[in-house]
């Protein structure tokens, strides 16, 4: 039964005193991180199955979900203490996503004048979710805000994995302890005018016998998938993420922007997901130290709903045709073959025993369609976008 908690996930509402999230499993091409990546997160909607879990089975070794007394003291900590900036760095960039979730989900609901489903889950060796689903909406066809918290312990052969970008974890020893939590969102609007959007923001953590922190990183990101391109949107979009970025690094958005762009492509199309964004994973002490790197963290997610509010409020009530509606549609299916071909933590999490398949594939669209041979005409708005696609732009 506990086994089977673990695979559950859950939607419903954001109660501060109940959340918790899902991971995706993003990095970038260097086959060394190919694995690690899974470590720290899987797919977007796998709901609360932490990547430690899935590289333990990749690494055919169980992985040993044991670390109740550090889960107990972080519940007393915030039962008697409360969160302060003293507080460990996993309770403060808990409460953040806790607050986001519901600032984001509040905000989306009066976009769309529907509420959302709330689902939450426990897990018995500490930790749990809490995901909020809203299905055959107003504005929002499907729209999901997910947070996850996970404690765990990691097998021998996940901990010599990990040490290949971490030399902070510790060599000695057959396990660790580990901590991971994180949001995620995916929003897929009615109207083929108004864009998809995507976002992902985690923290892992190993921590010594003692539950002290050992070593740490941060990863995240936000895109954009447009049926129809509008410049000033994706100008919008981007420059709010550069914004966010420059505050912290000049070559942040550059950076991330191009890991982006390399990451969400469909390869086999010869074309990217979406117009991008930002995306980017292990940012630890050798970045920068852990108070600017979640100060970093939190422009970046706060920035979510300026960059995307303003482009809904104008897109939504827009005019459509039928041919219009048909375009997003055949878009939504390269969206479902991006996350069904080339997402690593999807395709890995669909190939794990007593995985919870609902979880994994809540990220992909209500509809989509796939048209034989289809073409948009020469020098049509849609064929524009693929243009576009196909190279990607510097936007800002």
């Amino acid at each position: 039964m506990a086994r089977r908690q673990l695979y559950r996930l859950v939607l419903t509402r954001p109660r501060l005193s109940q959340q918790r999230h899902t991971f995706t499993s993003q990095t970038n091409n260097q086959s060394s991180r190919r694995v690690h990546g899974l470590i720290i997160a899987a797919a977007i909607g796998t709901g609360g199955i932490s990547g430690a879990a899935y590289y333990a089975m990749a690494v055919q070794k169980p992985t040993k979900f044991d670390a109740r007394s550090l889960a107990e003291l972080d519940e007393r900590t915030k039962r008697e203490q409360g969160i302060t900036n003293e507080s460990p760095m996993r309770l403060r960039m808990e409460q953040f996503i806790r607050d986001q979730q519901k600032e984001i989900v509040y905000a989306l609901e009066q976009v769309d004048g529907m509420r959302f489903r709330e689902d939450t889950w426990t897990r018995p060796n500490g930790g749990g979710g809490l995901s909020c689903v809203l299905q055959e909406g107003n504005v929002f066809e499907k729209a999901g805000v997910n947070i996850s918290v996970v404690y765990g312990t990691l097998p021998k052969p996940a901990i010599a994995k990990m040490r290949e970008n971490h030399k902070g974890v510790a060599a000695e020893g057959e396990t660790l302890d580990f901590y991971a939590l994180g949001l995620s969102l995916v929003l897929h609007p009615r109207n083929p005018m108004a864009p998809t959007v995507h976002l992902n923001y985690r923290y892992f953590e190993t921590m010594r016998p003692d539950g002290t922190s050992q070593a740490w990183w941060f990863g995240g990101g936000s895109d954009l998938t447009p049926s129809y391109l509008f410049d000033e949107d994706a100008v919008h979009f981007h420059k709010t993420l550069k914004e966010a970025c420059d505050k912290h690094d000049k070559d942040y958005y550059p950076r991330f922007k191009k890991w982006c762009d390399d990451y969400f492509s469909n390869k086999h199309r010869g074309e990217s997901r979406g117009i991008g964004g930002i995306f980017f994973d292990d940012l630890d002490e050798t970045v920068a130290d852990s108070e600017n790197t979640f100060a970093f963290i939190q422009d970046c997610l706060k920035s979510f709903l300026p960059s995307y509010l303003p482009i809904i409020e104008k897109r939504k009530s827009m005019p459509f045709t039928e041919k219009e509606k048909e375009w997003q549609q055949v878009r939504r299916g390269r969206y479902v073959e991006f996350n069904l071909v080339h997402d690593r933590g999807t395709s890995f999490g669909l190939n794990v025993p007593g995985s919870r398949v609902e979880s994994i594939l809540m990220s992909l669209p209500l509809t989509a369609s796939w048209r034989y041979m289809y073409e948009p005409e020469p020098r049509s708005r849609e064929q524009r976008l693929v243009e576009v696609l196909k190279t990607p732009k510097e936007w800002v």
